[in-house]
């Protein structure tokens, strides 16, 4: 007996942040973490064809390291019953094809390969990196 999944995402979480806070924020997080990776950047068309994803309300990010150690940040879509969307057996059968009731086979893409600052071409210098209003 499967339980429904009742919706507790509605994709308005989150919020705007005064750029003032946000800069104190970055900051305390670059002197507790000198010489750390800072951010990292995700390109439009990833974050786009994620958001697209049928039933998608958000992005979620977890921190994650490789098999060498090398931190990264992996998103992944999220449905409004807050479950990620990825590929996995339990997502099948909530999913199945309205007409045969067989399970719907959805190839979500999951992301990665962003660029970390400092280390890549692009990384900015500003209010949020090393606090100077460029």
């Amino acid at each position: 007996m499967e339980t429904e999944r009742k919706p507790v995402i509605t994709g308005r979480e989150g919020g705007p942040i005064e750029p003032e806070v946000a800069a104190s924020w970055t900051r305390n997080y670059r002197e507790k973490h000198p010489g750390d990776t800072i951010s990292q950047f995700f390109g439009r068309e990833i974050l786009e064809r994620i958001l697209s994803q049928e039933g998608c309300r958000g992005i979620r990010f977890y921190y994650a390291y490789d098999h060498n150690g090398k931190r990264h940040l992996v998103i992944a879509g999220v449905e409004d019953t807050g479950m990620d969307q990825v590929h996995h057996e339990g997502h099948e059968k909530h999913t199945a094809a309205p007409a045969t009731h067989a399970p719907v086979h959805r190839l979500y893409e999951v992301g990665d390969q962003s660029s970390p600052c400092p280390g890549s071409p692009g990384c900015p210098k500003g209010l949020l990196s090393d606090g100077i209003r460029s």
